[in-house]
């Protein structure tokens, strides 16, 4: 693995809306993270076993087609369990974690949000897994 790799993060960003998916690669690449994508839980799963480095964040829409954003990290996760995740999504937490989609500890940032607010996410599961 490159000295370049080591220092930037790898994120995988999953949301079937590809414009969506688009933005958030490039504000993360001009960031200074490298980033994955995949539009939908089939792709994710597949980038989790194929790609040979590590995937430090997995950042998902819980509105995925077919399974849920919290299902489909939970999948990848068997495959990566150091990897983090955070979710994205338009519902309130509090009623994403009463429904059952993501767990109480879970990260989730809510549409719409700014590029910061994403980063600070990024930054807080970081460091959760560098103190691990």
């Amino acid at each position: 693995m490159s000295e370049d790799q080591r220092e930037r993060p790898t994120v995988l960003v999953v949301d079937d809306e590809e414009d969506l998916r688009d933005i958030m690669r490039r504000m993360l690449e001009r960031r200074g993270y490298a980033t994955l994508v995949a539009g939908d839980a089939d792709q994710a799963t597949a980038v989790c076993q194929d790609h040979p480095g590590p995937i430090a964040v997995l950042v998902t829409d819980l509105g995925l087609p077919g399974v849920s954003g919290g299902e489909m990290a939970d999948r990848c996760r068997e495959l990566r369990p150091d990897m983090g995740v955070v979710y994205i999504s338009g519902l309130p937490k509090d009623i994403a974690v009463s429904k059952g989609l993501i767990p109480q500890d879970a990260l989730l940032v809510k549409k719409p949000f700014t590029s910061d607010l994403l980063l600070e996410a990024l930054r807080l599961v970081l460091a959760e897994a560098a103190n691990t």
